[in-house]
């Protein structure tokens, strides 16, 4: 049926309902008033409310499941507002964290920093003395990265972050690679500030210190074997 053969067959029962001495050859202002009070009677509102639609949504996610009983509905779609609103902040923290961390860079290890091992190291017992962990932590790595130029295992390299740090020292410690793979990321989580640094991150790196400084180097490529001290 069209809108304007609909209409006319509102009107029409609209008519229908007025009154007998009523006159039914009404002007145009008239039959719309009457046409507004016709539609607005309850048998006419067929049309299921929005909270009816979506009930009946949910009862369907259950069809050819074992019969549901209505008066756990509002339990079972409490049940899936939550596990949704769950998921939604799983996401909104994990996925713009691990966007994070791929995306940013490596930072620089020493940059300007001209201390010699002997003394980061003392500087990171220092702050691991007061509890500031957040220094020893980048003062031993730093310790671990200068202690490796002292002894030309990698060369120095002003502006060197510690990933480049810790791939440049793998290819002649493969034995320490994941340690020191592991300590440079703690290195840049540490400065970026997403990993609040603790006792266990310091002794960890300085444990990485102490097995780096007992292994004997790999020859570089393309070099003849070196007695490193």
């Amino acid at each position: 049926m069209s809108p304007a053969a609909g209409s006319w067959g509102l009107a029409a029962a609209a008519l229908a309902r007025v009154p007998a001495e009523v006159p039914v050859d009404p002007d145009r202002q008239t039959a719309h008033r009457w046409l507004l009070e016709e539609l607005s009677r309850p048998e006419y509102d067929q049309n299921p409310s929005l909270l009816e639609r979506l009930l009946e949504w949910l009862q369907g996610l259950f069809d050819g499941m074992p019969a549901l009983d209505v008066s756990r509905l509002p339990l079972a779609i409490g049940v899936i507002v939550a596990v949704a609103v769950v998921a939604l902040i799983a996401w909104r923290v994990a996925g713009p964290v691990r966007v994070g961390r791929r995306a940013r860079p490596s930072v620089a290890v020493l940059a300007d920093d001209e201390r010699t091992a002997a003394e980061l190291r003392a500087a990171a017992d220092a702050a691991a003395a007061r509890g500031d962990w957040h220094a020893a932590v980048l003062d031993r790595f730093r310790a671990v990265v200068r202690s490796l130029e002292e002894r030309v295992v990698i060369d120095e390299q002003p502006g060197r972050t510690a990933q480049e740090a810790a791939t440049a020292a793998s290819a002649r410690l493969p034995g320490a690679a994941d340690a020191l793979h592991r300590a440079a990321v703690l290195f840049d989580d540490v400065c970026y500030g997403t990993l609040p640094a603790g006792p266990a991150d310091d002794a960890s790196v300085r444990e990485l210190d102490a097995r780096v400084a007992a292994l004997r180097p790999a020859p570089a490529a393309g070099a003849a074997p070196e007695v490193v001290a």
